[in-house]
């Protein structure tokens, strides 16, 4: 059988944009078939499309050659297409098990046998090495452990056909070696996947052949053994993409950031940073790398006002921050490229406009006695559209109506424009393609020869590589080690983030 999957001349459109023209994608039964586009080239509607989620306006899909008409995602399980989203589809209250099962639930007598459930996970989760706890609440795990959940669930599905959207964004360089040798596994089992990524390495290592698309249109189809990162990136983007940040040798100055023995609370009361020390000078981007989960949101939170301090300090330029209000610190000279751009960073119904000021709307020339002056607040968002090139039909439209990317630089251009001490950046290049990460780490590496102090945290250990002049590694709340980027590599700092080598008592190292 040559194609396990045909979509032929698919088009999906919504009001006021074709998200898919005319585009083909063929899999061939037992491939690793990679699909690679810029934010919002519509590779996760045309993903979505064959598994039910939405309906195509014009185009024919076949499976094992046969035309199918994919009403919704229990249609696509039926056919054995199964799919594991970039944003989860599970419901946080429920046990790992409960999620795995929800709608496929073995019953006896019409009473739902979770035991017996918990059990098949458990031996699933063995087979596949994707360890979880069966018994855990989704709202308890961390992010990592949810996409392993989404990874179960398609195969307690039994499916033939997995479509993986992004599924490395947050594993570290481990769990992405494992997961490689877990859909290795899955073609030797005849199964067959579908590879949404933006990450090149990953595609070059892994898949046997890519479909580019461009703006909604297929650009084409090209086997990996016959191509290199550079031509991939830009069939992509339309142009040559530059992947190594070119920065020249960093030039620290006085302390800017100075956090001492920091004891933060997650929402459950459990503490979450603790006896952290850390230091970032003006002049220096210091990253911070570790595994989902090990307290990196809580220490944003505390930085920024959001999460109360339990104990230690946070001095910014020699004065104490800890527990101050958030519109206090951000005066006091930070700015904060949240991690969640959704959750902290943007007013999504508000214009694009609107949203670059939300900052600053309270002072002049925004405004006077609290009435705000709308000509000014939307001549800065044309000045900041243009100048970070955020692609938007105009400053009125809605933040909504934006990709990922250019969401992102709106916010980056928000920030960095109030001019702050310390720049706080969170993921923030999370979900987007090599183009938009180009530009963000480009205007980073900015702030930082004009003397600002930036701290960055991701999981993205390419991007904490190439940007970081000093790598602290954190694992369990606390700073473990720092490393020099140009002398450590990618496997010892992944091992690091899993716990090992972890200094003994007494011997901390010290930002």
């Amino acid at each position: 059988m040559e194609h396990v999957i045909e979509m032929l001349n698919i088009r999906k459109e919504f009001p006021g944009i074709v998200a898919n023209d005319d585009i083909t994608l063929q899999v061939k039964k037992g491939e690793i078939h990679a699909l690679l586009g810029e934010n919002g080239a519509g590779k996760s509607t045309l993903m979505n499309v064959l598994f039910g989620l939405y309906q195509p306006e014009q185009g024919e899909i076949r499976v094992n050659e046969q035309v199918v008409q994919i009403t919704s995602p229990n249609v696509a399980n039926d056919l054995g297409i199964g799919m594991v989203h970039q944003h989860f589809m599970l419901v946080d209250p429920f046990t790992v098990t409960e999620n795995i099962i929800l709608g496929k639930e073995p019953s006896k007598y019409g009473k739902v046998n979770v035991k017996e459930a918990s059990e098949e996970v458990r031996k699933l989760s063995e087979r596949y090495h994707l360890s979880v706890d069966p018994d855990a609440k989704i709202a308890d795990i961390s992010v990592g452990m949810q996409q392993r959940v989404e990874i179960l669930k398609t195969l307690y599905r039994g499916a033939e056909i997995l479509i993986f959207d992004e599924p490395t964004a947050v594993l570290t360089p481990q769990e992405i070696k494992e997961l490689i040798t877990i859909m290795k596994a899955l073609i030797k089992e005849g199964k067959s996947i579908i590879l949404i990524t933006h990450k090149l390495k990953e595609i070059m290592e892994v898949c046997d052949r890519v479909t580019v698309i461009r703006k909604g249109k297929g650009i084409g189809t090209v086997n990996v053994k016959e191509t290199n990162p550079d031509e991939l990136a830009s069939l992509m983007v339309g142009r040559d993409v530059v992947f190594k940040t070119d920065k020249s040798a960093a030039n620290p100055q006085e302390v800017v950031l100075e956090v001492k023995n920091l004891e933060v609370k997650d929402s459950r009361g459990v503490s979450a940073v603790h006896n952290l020390d850390l230091s970032v000078r003006a002049g220096e981007i210091i990253g911070i790398a570790g595994v989902d989960g090990n307290g990196q949101s809580e220490l944003i939170e505390a930085l920024t006002g959001l999460k109360k301090v339990t104990n230690g300090t946070i001095s910014l330029n020699g004065k104490q921050v800890q527990n101050m209000k958030p519109r206090k610190i951000t005066e006091a000279g930070v700015g904060h490229i949240p991690e969640d751009r959704h959750k902290h960073g943007l007013v999504l119904d508000f214009s694009i406009g609107e949203n670059i000021v939300l900052q600053t709307y309270y002072q002049e020339p925004f405004s006077t006695g609290g009435i705000l002056h709308s000509k000014k607040i939307f001549d800065k968002a044309r000045t900041i559209i243009k100048e970070y090139d955020v692609r938007t039909p105009d400053e009125y439209t809605p933040a909504r109506a934006l990709s990922g990317g250019n969401q992102q630089k709106a916010i980056i251009g928000r920030e960095v424009d109030r001019n702050p001490d310390l720049l706080i950046a969170a993921q923030p290049t999370r979900g987007l393609d090599v183009g938009a990460i180009e530009f963000i780490h480009r205007r980073l590496i900015e702030q930082r020869d004009a003397g600002k102090a930036v701290l960055l945290i991701s999981f993205e250990l390419d991007e904490i590589m190439n940007v970081s002049d000093r790598i602290a590694v954190i694992y369990e709340g606390e700073i473990v080690a720092i490393v020099d980027p140009k002398e450590t590599t990618e496997q010892e700092l992944g091992l690091l983030m899993a716990g090992s080598k972890r200094p003994e008592a007494g011997e901390k190292e010290h930002v």
